[in-house]
């Protein structure tokens, strides 16, 4: 007899197969009937619910320009209601079908399903620089991803023309993240669009002087930036909260301040002890992880691809893996852990602490100019302006 699992289970495949291949693809062949517009661009945010910086200078630039005519899509994925999820999906495909540039910045199984037009350019600029833990296909069969069989019936980087890059070194991983195996001229280091803040001296001032605002207690203290993953789903996702901050303030509150900057998928938080005011502060709502990597003087993370942004600064980063194991039967990653890491890892608060100390007197930046190298090779601050020229230039090449 069928179980009430596996009838459950073909009535949501049922769903989705209707959902994607009849109704996603049929709007989109209607609309699609329409002339292209050649200066017609979209930006498409799958969860965010406004332009990121993984998007935000292309958008600027392009926008300054005013040659193309801008559309924007929040589908918010995760954070919304089904109805309304599809009510947006179904937006975005009616005003794609006509469009002649499209912009992504993570996976999208709607975009990815349907059957896009030739002349369309879509770019996958990703929100992230190297590669670090896995994502994608790479992570089928994981508790974290779906089976390989849901992920080739309805896959997130179909459709692909350009991805770019934050070194050549690490384009076999999105290969195999993306299914793009066969499709390996998709992949360009061009260098990751967000990451040209970190070159521009207006920015890097901005940054400091907003820190002394919202921080005003740091004073001539060093910077401690605590900015970890989060742990679970985007839609329930949590911060870990092993980190204690009181144990830190003792051994450490002369001569530093703790920064907490959450993953803006966490809803909440862990609160910093009221006692500990004077230390620590939860700046994830007043400011940016890229100011935030601008004015920090040793960065604690754990998983966070946001050390490959940081290794520009050639600053010293520890990473606070209590939860190494589990995190890797989870998600995974695409290098050892350890090999990858280029500074110390730590399993409790003891160890963090003597070792923030060590970094004082027996810090050595090779390694992080080593690491740079290897998966940051093609960031120079001039990541957009060879986007723009890749994207908007290649009709004419």
């Amino acid at each position: 007899m069928m179980t009430v699992k596996k009838i459950k289970k073909g009535i949501s495949g049922a769903v989705k197969f209707l959902t994607f291949r009849v109704l996603f693809c049929g709007i989109y062949r209607l609309h699609a009937a329409k002339p292209i517009q050649q200066d017609k661009v979209l930006f498409v945010e799958v969860r965010e619910p406004s332009v990121s910086n993984s998007f935000r200078l292309l958008y600027q630039k392009i926008k300054k320009e005013g040659t193309y005519r801008i559309h924007t899509h929040y589908l918010r994925s995760g954070f919304v209601s089904r109805l309304e999820y599809l009510r947006r999906c179904t937006a975005m495909l009616k005003d794609l079908a006509d469009a002649k540039y499209v912009f992504l910045n993570e996976g999208c199984n709607v975009i990815g399903s349907i059957p896009m037009r030739s002349e369309t350019i879509l770019t996958q600029t990703w929100h992230a620089c190297g590669a670090f833990k896995r994502f994608g296909f790479s992570t089928a069969e994981l508790k974290y991803g779906e089976t390989a069989e849901e992920m080739r019936k309805y896959p997130y980087y179909g459709n692909t023309t350009y991805v770019t890059l934050s070194s050549p070194d690490i384009a076999w991983a999105y290969e195999e993240a993306m299914m793009l195996q066969d499709r390996r001229e998709c992949f360009r280091a061009t260098g990751v669009s967000r990451t040209d803040v970190f070159f521009q001296k207006r920015f890097l001032q901005a940054a400091n002087a907003h820190f002394a605002q919202c921080v005003p207690f740091a004073g001539d203290r060093k910077v401690l930036l605590y900015a970890p993953t989060f742990r679970g789903h985007a839609k329930e996702a949590a911060s870990p909260d092993k980190l204690d901050i009181q144990k830190l303030k003792q051994a450490l509150g002369q001569d530093y301040v703790l920064v907490c900057k959450h993953h803006p998928f966490v809803s909440h938080p862990p609160v910093i002890p009221p006692d500990c005011a004077d230390f620590a502060k939860d700046v994830t709502k007043e400011l940016s992880i890229d100011e935030l990597l601008c004015v920090s003087d040793i960065c604690i993370s754990d998983y966070s691809s946001l050390v490959f942004e940081y290794s520009l600064f050639e600053k010293p980063m520890l990473f606070y893996a209590y939860d190494l194991e589990d995190y890797f039967d989870w998600r995974g990653f695409y290098y050892d852990y350890h090999e990858l890491a280029p500074g110390p890892v730590v399993r409790t608060n003891e160890e963090l602490i003597e070792k923030i100390r060590e970094l004082e007197t027996c810090f050595d930046p090779q390694r992080i100019r080593e690491f740079r190298q290897r998966f940051m090779a093609s960031c120079d601050g001039k990541a957009t302006e060879r986007i723009m020229r890749m994207v908007f230039c290649s009709d004419e090449s």
